[in-house]
């Protein structure tokens, strides 16, 4: 019977570990630090840039604005060339999610 409910449990912990979300960004289970394009339109030449930042605290608590709306407000940017998105996670504990939006 022991032998059983070990097994049993080693089952649910490797399932619980080893199955994940399918998203565009590797995600780690300990730690997270990526950055990947989100769009970019011909000439990616650029004289401004901007950023907005989301961070969630506890996977329970989120707060902030990180649409390219306000990456283009915060930067002063009229004329959007390209954006970029970056997300840093520690064990769910804590996460930063920024949008870069690069244009004139």
């Amino acid at each position: 019977m022991k032998k059983a409910g070990l097994l049993l449990m080693l089952i649910l912990v490797s399932t619980l570990l080893l199955t994940g979300c399918a998203t565009f960004l590797p995600m780690g289970q300990l730690y997270t630090e990526v950055k990947a394009p989100v769009s970019a339109a011909g000439n990616i030449s650029y004289s401004k840039v901007g950023t907005a930042t989301a961070t969630s605290i506890l996977g329970l608590i989120a707060t902030g604005d990180a649409s390219i709306e306000a990456a283009t407000r915060n930067g002063g940017i009229t004329k959007v060339k390209y954006v970029d998105y970056s997300v840093k996670n520690i064990l769910g504990l804590f996460g930063e999610y920024t949008t870069t939006v690069y244009g004139d």
